[in-house]
């Protein structure tokens, strides 16, 4: 049975997509069958793993309006083993046309259960909000992935997102639990990263992973290639990060 992981945090900008993008294309190239599930209406990890997401017929859109089966909407990427359900700006428009559906907080959870035995891994890669598309892909994931970028702020939203995930597991989905904390844009130069990731694992009880994703030009660049970093560059720091933390992952769900 496969793992569905859910990568949020409702901070923009602290590598949620970068992480998902990397993430998934390691496993798959670690051998493992990956889909990745875009529910960020920006689009930007459909982008990253090589599609075009203006023309795609079926996304995740027409999969939450019931306009499609899951299946119909899982398109091949560009490496092997890893398959994206799509999203575009259409998905803006759900969260106001789900008003008044029953059981909208489960309508991804209904459509996944069907095909994830199908996969050693789902990600779902969370728009920087906690609306109901990110309540979907809680009550649809066994655990949460949430990367921090090594700032000041960086606690200051971890608490509202740790409540957040701690009512949708009392509610909604009591199976729910925190996967970890994975530490993003880590500048070595700074003394600043090191007391935010010395600060996160004082006051945190949460898993935190020990891979660290360094601050890379190449990771920041490889997405406008519609690439994810093992293809674009696999000899830079960032992927070689994103190979460890791949490997962290699958051992982590194996100790289980």
């Amino acid at each position: 049975m496969g793992r569905i992981i859910a990568v949020a945090n409702q901070k923009g900008g602290v590598g949620k997509t970068t992480t998902t993008i990397n993430l998934s294309a390691y496993l798959a190239e670690l051998g493992k069958k990956v889909l990745t599930i875009d529910i960020d209406p920006q689009g930007n990890t459909t982008s990253g793993l090589g599609l075009d997401k203006n023309s795609i017929e079926n996304t995740i859109y027409e999969l939450m309006l019931g306009q499609c089966e899951i299946k119909e909407c899982m398109q091949d990427s560009i490496m092997e083993n890893l398959y994206v359900i799509p999203s575009n700006v259409d998905l803006a428009a759900a969260e106001i046309e789900l008003i008044g559906i029953n059981e909208k907080e489960y309508i991804m959870k209904k459509a996944v259960d069907s095909i994830k035995d199908d996969f050693d891994f789902i990600l779902i890669d969370c728009p920087p909000s906690l609306n109901m598309l990110t309540v979907n892909a809680m009550t649809t994931a066994d655990t949460v992935l949430v990367p921090i970028q090594c700032e000041y702020y960086a606690l200051e939203g971890l608490s509202q997102l740790i409540r957040t995930i701690n009512l949708v597991k009392t509610r909604l989905n009591p199976k729910l639990e925190i996967e970890g904390v994975v530490f993003t844009m880590y500048d070595a130069r700074t003394n600043l990263s090191l007391q935010v990731v010395e600060n996160v694992k004082a006051n945190l009880k949460q898993a935190i992973y020990k891979t660290i994703i360094p601050r890379n030009i190449r990771l920041a660049e490889a997405p406008s290639h519609g690439l994810p970093i093992n293809l674009y560059d696999a000899k830079s720091a960032g992927a070689e990060s994103y190979k460890l933390l791949a490997e962290e992952v699958i051992h982590r769900g194996e100790e289980e």
